[in-house]
């Protein structure tokens, strides 16, 4: 294993999802969602290194069938994140990617989007992405919303539409949250020492913990958009996506 890294990527892979069970293995023309992702992350060349991150047998073989590095972890955790803090304790890295298993649409100008805060703003200490979305689409509650303040520093993370437009006189601006974070390995081990957040729990948004907590989010804006899968719809929607590029 590699000894001394500055970027680790790491794919969490959970098997028994809620929404949409056995996701990460559904097939996408031909290839499982995980294989895809992968594939689409190790392109990235500010990863130093890339495994995914599982508490499933069946999900370790198919990885090690398709050559991908995998490393298993306790059945135990409540998050993503909490799973990508034990696999970091296993390497040296100094920032580490949380690559969502369900976003076979990622491309790596995100993750290029990720690091860059890092660059730039050395007291960076967690990272993550946003979209523009519709009004429409901002009444979706799996379209996760985001506020800023003029600092690019995420003010709140929401399902609910925010900001509320209250007079309607406006047009308002909505930003959906993309699933993916780089955190320093210091912000990602008090994560894991914290306990879950009120209004983490709340939303059932573990990024709530971050600030809560006081730890500021760096939001940085999306190259496009993706397509996270959630659903049935998103699934099938993707497939027609990667069918047609291909």
């Amino acid at each position: 294993m590699p000894k001394s890294l500055r970027t680790l990527g790491v794919i969490p892979a959970r098997l028994n999802s809620t929404r949409l069970p056995r996701k990460v293995l559904r097939p996408i023309c031909g290839k499982p969602m995980v294989q895809h992702v992968y594939e689409r992350a190790r392109r990235c060349r500010g990863l130093d290194h890339l495994v995914v991150a599982t508490d499933s047998d069946e999900v370790r073989e198919v990885c090690r069938e398709a050559a991908i590095p995998v490393e298993m972890t306790a059945t135990t955790h409540a998050s993503g994140t909490d799973r990508i803090f034990e696999v970091a304790g296993r390497y040296h890295a100094e920032i580490l990617v949380n690559i969502q298993g369900d976003e076979p649409m990622l491309d790596p100008a995100h993750i290029d989007a990720l690091l860059e805060p890092f660059d730039v703003r050395p007291a960076t200490l967690v990272s993550t992405l946003q979209t523009p979305i519709d009004a429409e689409e901002a009444k979706n509650p799996n379209n996760v919303k985001v506020v800023c303040g003029t600092a690019r520093q995420a003010l709140y993370f929401s399902r609910w539409p925010i900001p509320y437009d209250r007079d309607g006189k406006k047009p308002v601006r909505y930003f959906k949250h993309l699933g993916l974070y780089a955190y320093r390995a210091s912000a990602l081990e008090l994560f894991h020492r914290l306990p879950p957040s009120w209004l983490e729990l709340c939303e059932r948004l573990e990024q709530l913990r971050f600030l809560e907590s006081g730890i500021p989010i760096h939001v940085a804006d999306a190259p496009f958009a993706t397509v996270g899968v959630d659903t049935e719809e998103d699934l099938r929607a993707v497939e027609e996506i990667l069918a047609r590029a291909a």
